[in-house]
């Protein structure tokens, strides 16, 4: 989901610099909305599932994007699927995205501890392999959505900031510990608006019962569709976010998004779009120096997996007061 919602504001930049230029998205049916304010792109959604599983599906999708009249694909994933379609594509304009996977062994390694080129850039290179010459500083932003009546009632009005907070993430190893989240959340909550976001069974206990113990703390996860959650995330006043998706997906609609980073690290390109470098809140590499242990956070020593308990509840609170 974060390498989808990193591509929305490259796919900005570049509907804004070539206005005559149409694009078709090939991505998920449930990241449609993501896209959904973006002029001349249009969603096609294959079904990996059914008609496109496969070689011989991907070689059905092939021709059903062909017969859209597309004249070059820029491949941003660059995933056994899209190395088949490129095949399939022989004779038009393929360009594939460098993912620097050798800086980034080196990066893990403790070979090279050094800001590596961020993935914005590296979508953006694609579009520049093409022809486009693409720029993504000062970028442009969706206007802030109105939200639905149901919504503004579940919400509810009134004058206090809005804070979302996303505490997971695909891998524990990139969560902040519970127990200190929860610290940040009360105080938090004591002047301001907490709004919680999650997915799963599981998420949407936890964060229920962290909803019952304060007040002005909601829990958005499962009560929304994403086009509804999207358009809350765009009436924050700021996201707090693991190294994940959410926080790619506040960035893309241009809030504040500060982030901790328990064992993996900024320098690898993940961080959101257009923040400054101090709203990453970062582990204490001093204790914990083979930080970044991988790229995804898949990969880290036994110790390491609350190293982000270096971050005092203090320092994050005082961060996003300060954003505020």
């Amino acid at each position: 989901m974060g390498d989808v919602a990193m591509a929305v504001p490259v796919l900005r930049a570049f509907t804004t610099q070539y206005p005559n230029t149409k694009i078709t998205v090939l991505t998920r049916e449930f990241f449609k909305p993501f896209f959904r304010d973006l002029e001349n792109v249009t969603v096609f959604a294959p079904d990996l599932k059914g008609k496109h599983k496969g070689f011989f599906g991907l070689y059905k999708l092939s021709k059903e994007l062909k017969n859209l009249g597309i004249d070059q694909v820029a491949d941003l994933h660059n995933v056994l699927r899209t190395n088949i379609l490129k095949f399939f594509f022989f004779g038009k304009t393929f360009k594939q995205i460098d993912k620097g996977r050798d800086e980034k062994k080196e990066l893990v390694k403790g070979q090279k501890f050094e800001q590596l080129k961020t993935t914005y850039e590296r979508y953006a290179d694609v579009f520049r392999s093409l022809g486009y010459t693409i720029k993504l500083a000062n970028p442009n932003f969706p206007k802030q959505q109105e939200l639905a009546e149901s919504t503004q009632k579940f919400l509810g009005k009134d004058n206090k900031n809005w804070i979302g907070i996303a505490p997971f993430a695909q891998y524990q190893s990139k969560m902040y510990p519970l127990d200190l989240l929860e610290r940040v959340i009360l105080e938090l909550s004591k002047k301001h608006k907490v709004i919680l976001f999650g997915g799963g069974v599981k998420e949407i206990k936890i964060l229920n019962k962290i909803q019952d113990k304060y007040k002005n703390v909601i829990n958005l996860a499962g009560k929304l569709t994403l086009s509804q959650e999207l358009n809350v995330i765009s009436n924050l006043d700021i996201m707090l976010s693991m190294d994940s998706g959410n926080a790619h997906i506040a960035a893309m609609l241009g809030k504040k998004v500060v982030t901790i980073w328990n064992v993996t690290h900024p320098f690898a390109g993940f961080s959101p779009f257009n923040q400054p470098e101090d709203y990453s809140l970062l582990a204490n590499r001093s204790q914990f120096p083979l930080i970044p242990t991988s790229i995804y956070g898949n990969k880290y020593p036994e110790n390491y997996k609350e190293a982000a308990r270096t971050i005092a509840p203090e320092t994050i609170i005082s961060k996003i007061e300060s954003v505020l």
